[in-house]
């Protein structure tokens, strides 16, 4: 696992009238601060890759469809440089992922139907100065390739 990336097991409340899943609570070991609470979508087989921040920490659940979210660690000074976690979650497996400030991330939606990522960032962000910065989906800095496994 990279350095500094958390990961908690989601699991869902049910009774008669539906469900109920707790994603971050500020009790939660990991939590730091809130900045701000967002969704992205992402259509079948649709690529939303690279970035990372300098400054804020994500914490980031598949609330509806399946996505593979992906994470590349280029830290220099990391013990984890170069390694890559893939993350296989949504609908069938809720997590929710803390990627940590200068770690790579990016998704893949892997069903069907359109996916929809939670993101709940450490800071909220700064339409003026955004802290983020991007690399193409294919580039080479990233030994990753985004395909779908159908194996």
């Amino acid at each position: 696992m990279i350095k500094d990336v958390k990961i908690k097991k989601l699991s869902f409340s049910t009774d008669e009238r539906g469900r109920l899943l707790e994603i971050l609570r500020s009790d939660d070991e990991f939590f730091e601060r809130f900045g701000q609470v967002y969704i992205t979508t992402c259509y079948p087989g649709v690529i939303k890759a690279w970035h990372m921040h300098r400054l804020q920490n994500d914490n980031m659940a598949v609330i509806s469809g399946m996505a593979k979210i992906v994470l590349c660690d280029l830290r220099e000074s990391s013990p984890t440089k170069n390694e890559i976690n893939e993350f296989v979650c949504g609908d069938f497996n809720p997590l929710l992922i803390h990627i940590p400030a200068d770690v790579y991330h990016g998704f893949m939606c892997i069903s069907e139907k359109e996916a929809i990522i939670l993101n709940i960032p450490t800071l909220p962000y700064n339409h003026n100065s955004p802290d983020e910065y991007r690399l193409p989906f294919d580039t080479h800095q990233i030994p990753y390739r985004w395909e779908r496994k159908n194996r």
